[in-house]
Order: structure tokens, then C-alpha cells, then sequence
């Protein structure tokens, strides 16, 4: 399924782009409830060594307020994952899901609060990517 996250490739070592990442969140009126550190699960379950990566688990309580009203269902796609990883020692990528991309999954009654949730995430995203 093609096209379903919204994306940024920052030219940054993986902690400071973490960070920077939390903060473009945090402007966009995103909290991270949840964080998931895949390299250190995968390497404590399996004992396979990955790329350092996280997923952080964003909400906007009004737009989670408003899709939950629409569909009560829409809880099983919520929060907004954005996973952090890195390609290298200096280059990090940072992936979204599309809320778009919901409504393919929901319904239509759902396009209105996922636009502005992508609309939202791909500012976060934007605001990453510009001189610093």
C-alpha cells in the first residue's frame, strides 16, 4: 500500500533528530504517550542488533477527541505513530503514518480531522528539514 506515511530525512545524528522530533511534536500540539524502543526490544527478545529506531506514540486529544466521535473504532489506529531511525551515524529519517490514509480504512466522515492531523504532521515534519 503505497503512500501511506509522511516522511523527512534529516542530515542529523539519531539523538538530536529524537529530540527534534519531540519538539516539532510538541509545537504542533502533539504529546507522546508512548514510546517503543525497537532496538533495544528486538535485541532483548531476539537477540538481533537493528539500526537504532523508535516509535513515539503522538496524540492531539481534540483531533483523537473528534475521530472518536466519528467512529469509536478509529481507537485501534490511534495514536499517531512516528517512528524515528537511523540510516547512519549522521542521517536520520522520520516517518508518519498518513491520517490520510485512515479514511481509506474508516470511512469518509473521517476526512475533515485526518487532513488536520496530516496537515499538523507534515508541518512537524517540514519544520525539521528547514536551516536550523
Amino acid at each position: 500500500m503505497p503512500g501511506y506515511t509522511l516522511s523527512a530525512t534529516l542530515d542529523r545524528p539519531y539523538d538530536a533528530a529524537v529530540a527534534d522530533v519531540r519538539a516539532a511534536l510538541a509545537d504542533q500540539g502533539f504529546g507522546v504517550l508512548t514510546e517503543i524502543d525497537i532496538r533495544a526490544t528486538l535485541a532483548a527478545k531476539l537477540g538481533v542488533e537493528v539500526a537504532p529506531q523508535v516509535i513515539l506514540g503522538a496524540c492531539r486529544p481534540p483531533l483523537a477527541h473528534r475521530a472518536l466521535e466519528i467512529d469509536p473504532s478509529v481507537a485501534t489506529m490511534l495514536p499517531c505513530n512516528v517512528v524515528v531511525r537511523a540510516l547512519d551515524d549522521d542521517t536520520t529519517v522520520v516517518e508518519a503514518f498518513d491520517p490520510g490514509a485512515m479514511t481509506a480504512l474508516a470511512g469518509e466522515e473521517l476526512a475533515p480531522v485526518a487532513e488536520e492531523a496530516r496537515t499538523l504532521l507534515t508541518a512537524a515534519l517540514a519544520a525539521l528539514t528547514e536551516d536550523r
